[in-house]
């Protein structure tokens, strides 16, 4: 495993789900179940995307690598347009969207059920997520799926530990606007480079 990759791709993936709704989402089912479970389905949930993500790049790795590391740039340029191009919801209209999925658990729900309510709604919301994809582009563009992974889960999990922890507090001192600028300048770096090493091939 690579330390220099795995803090590569936390680095990127971090900032870029800061102000996700997988962030919203992990808050919101904290103040209705327990923390602790909430946190476990989230991380569970996280495990299962990550895994899927790099085996889909690692299966793309063994293509030709101009086409790979084309593709690659293209994909780490999308993720940046589509960061700052983003409109997305404010924290309060994704926390009531998050609500109206689980209304119909009770608040005292046991920890298997807390736990897998929190795997299927955050499962869902990350299924195709920008995080997922650029994953895949991370673990074909080095081709070492277990440090691509190690990086983006550790990433993920953080994000679910900072939301069920202090997320409020944190949405209302996180500066949403530059984080994101911040993840689509990485992501525009790393298009830039993939592309140069894509032309050299």
């Amino acid at each position: 495993m690579s330390f220099v990759v795995a803090l590569t791709v936390f680095a990127t993936i971090f900032p870029a789900e800061l102000p996700d709704k997988t962030f919203v989402a992990t808050l919101v089912l904290s103040t209705r179940f327990s923390p602790f479970p909430v946190w476990v389905g989230a991380a569970g949930a996280f495990v299962v995307q990550s895994i899927v993500a790099v085996t889909a790049g690692g299966l793309v790795s063994y293509l030709p690598k101009q086409p790979v590391r084309a593709v690659t740039a293209a994909l780490f340029l999308l993720g940046a347009i589509v960061l700052l191009r983003l409109r997305d919801e404010t924290p309060e209209q994704e926390a009531a969207e998050v609500e109206g999925e689980v209304q119909d658990v009770p608040r005292r729900a046991s920890f298997r059920r807390a736990s897998l309510t929190t795997f299927g709604v955050l499962f869902a919301a990350e299924w195709g997520d920008l995080s997922q994809v650029l994953t895949a582009a991370f673990a074909a563009k080095y081709r070492d799926p277990v440090s691509v992974g190690v990086g983006a889960t550790t990433a993920l999990v953080l994000v679910a530990a900072l939301g069920v922890l202090g997320g409020r507090s944190l949405l209302r001192v996180i500066p949403v606007l530059w984080i994101r600028r911040f993840a689509a300048g990485l992501f525009l770096a790393f298009a830039v480079v993939t592309a140069v090493d894509a032309a050299q091939a």
